[in-house]
């Protein structure tokens, strides 16, 4: 067995994300809720810990491993650093919109990660101000006052970011989506519905991961077709666990897409043609790895893998 095959045999994502998280979890609970008065950060801090596969952060993490090898010795510091602030940003914009996709006037849920949503623990009006100020503490994050991640870095952060939870992205498809309750919707429509509701900040986390590095023109393109697949393979497969999985399993209220009349992969595709859409989208992420002309992918090969072959 030589060197490259030992190296390959002894990764494990088990202990890649282990070790990610872990700067993740650190990072999340020292910035999240600190000094936010009248108990604002006790609920902002209940929406972002305690579960969640903290899937958008190691996509930016994995993004940034894959682009490292071009950095200076003397940049390499600075661009962890934008990483790390980019994974928790991501995370924060996630959870914000959970929290407010819970609430009574969107989707009026009631369980969230196997425990009360944030509405339902601590008040509407609570959790309508802890999804406005995650929002907030994200750019916060990705804007440090010590200049240790380089402004055009930062710029660049923000306008990912950005786009991908406003109307071009997140914000416009929860619109589409709210707007096609009992609507049916042919595969182009609800395509482009879940590439902005969901698929936008997956891709965006993994851009952003690149955006803390040096990847060329070849590598930034294929790197968004892999986010791009991953995003819409990851709400294939959510769609697939709706009407597979009981709530314990998934941690929410199993079923509520049918109950609401929603249009999904299942109810449009049937569940084997679902299955195997998300199987393809697999084959296309892999694919676009392969195009990249990167060398350390296999983070970000196995965090497809892991998206598509899910449980919950």
């Amino acid at each position: 067995m030589d060197a490259g095959m030992t190296a390959a045999a002894a990764w494990s994502l088990q202990a890649w994300s282990g070790a990610q998280l872990q700067r993740v979890e650190q990072a999340l609970d020292a910035w999240v809720g600190v000094d936010a008065p009248a108990d604002l950060g006790e609920a902002m801090r209940y929406a972002v810990q305690g579960g969640g596969k903290r899937l958008r952060p190691l996509l930016v993490l994995a993004a940034r491993q894959a682009v490292r090898a071009a950095d200076a010795a003397h940049e390499a510091a600075a661009l962890d650093e934008a990483a790390l602030r980019a994974a928790c940003a991501v995370e924060l914009i996630h959870a914000y919109s959970l929290v407010h996709d819970d609430m009574p006037c969107m989707d009026n849920d009631v369980l969230r990660r196997g425990k009360p949503t944030v509405h339902v623990q601590f008040g509407q009006a609570q959790a309508l101000l802890a999804g406005d100020a995650l929002q907030a503490l994200a750019f916060e994050l990705l804007t440090p006052e010590d200049a240790a991640v380089p402004a055009a870095v930062q710029a660049r952060l923000c306008r990912l970011l950005a786009r991908a939870a406003g109307a071009t992205g997140m914000a416009g498809g929860q619109a589409i989506d709210l707007a096609s309750v009992g609507v049916v919707l042919d595969e182009a429509r609800l395509r482009h519905m879940h590439r902005l509701k969901t698929g936008a900040l997956l891709q965006a986390s993994v851009m952003m991961g690149a955006a803390c590095g040096h990847a060329d023109a070849r590598a930034q393109q294929a790197l968004a077709a892999y986010g791009a697949a991953l995003g819409l393979a990851f709400q294939v497969v959510d769609d697939i666990l709706d009407v597979t999985q009981d709530s314990a399993t998934l941690g929410k209220t199993a079923g509520k897409d049918a109950a609401q009349d929603k249009p999904t992969y299942v109810s449009l595709m049937g569940l084997a043609s679902a299955q195997a859409h998300a199987r393809d989208l697999l084959g296309e992420a892999h694919a676009a790895l392969a195009a990249s002309g990167l060398d350390d992918t296999q983070a970000l090969a196995a965090l497809a893998d892991t998206v598509v072959h899910r449980s919950h």
